[in-house]
């Protein structure tokens, strides 16, 4: 079964790619030459997923899937949230959104956070909401090369290391993507019958 991923972010596509093995053909925006500026403009992650998914939708008439993604820092109230992405301006980088993290959360001993991921599933026109959470901590400072966003300052429970510090199979094991995409695999199987793992 071919199904979209509703992104054409090269990490995400390359974490999920690296999951989802080769139970079905996973498509990006840009494999069906989709390079339309999806907006996201609603007030929680669920409503942005679901905004996307079908945006897309309207596209192409495949099953088709959407995330968006939080980091919610229990001393900031939750934020930076739904505006993770975009938390310290519009055109500001991940490494502008972690530099405002780390200095409002300076002095702060309280470093609890925690990242939710939301999957909106749309499939042969019903919609299905899943989310994955993995609770950690935020780091004093930057520490590792990998992965993307706020990886560098995130240590999930459990763990010694943030998530820029492992190996792309070992954050899989643990990670708010990966926990949300297996609830996803649960839908699909349940849906369709056919293992997709």
């Amino acid at each position: 079964m071919k199904i979209v991923f509703a992104s054409n972010n090269s990490h995400k596509l390359m974490e999920i790619r690296s999951i989802i093995g080769n139970g079905c053909e996973l498509l990006s925006l840009g494999d069906l030459n989709i390079t339309a500026d999806i907006p996201e403009e609603e007030p929680t992650l669920e409503g942005n997923a679901l905004a996307k998914a079908r945006f897309v939708k309207k596209l192409t008439a495949l099953n088709v899937f959407a995330d968006d993604t939080g980091l919610e820092v229990e001393a900031l109230g939750g934020l930076p949230g739904v505006k993770s992405a975009r938390f310290a301006g519009e055109n500001c980088d991940s490494s502008a959104n972690i530099d405002l993290l780390l200095s409002m959360l300076a002095g702060n001993s309280n470093r609890k956070a925690r990242f939710r991921t939301v999957f909106a599933l749309i499939y042969n026109g019903t919609e299905y909401i899943m989310e994955g959470i993995v609770d950690g901590t935020i780091t004093g400072e930057r520490k590792g090369g990998k992965g993307f966003g706020y990886d560098p300052v995130f240590i999930p429970c459990g763990s010694t290391k943030t998530f820029a510090e492992m190996e792309l199979s070992e954050k899989n094991m643990v990670s708010h993507r990966a926990r949300a995409l297996e609830k996803l695999y649960a839908e699909l199987n349940r849906l369709n019958g056919t293992c997709y793992k």
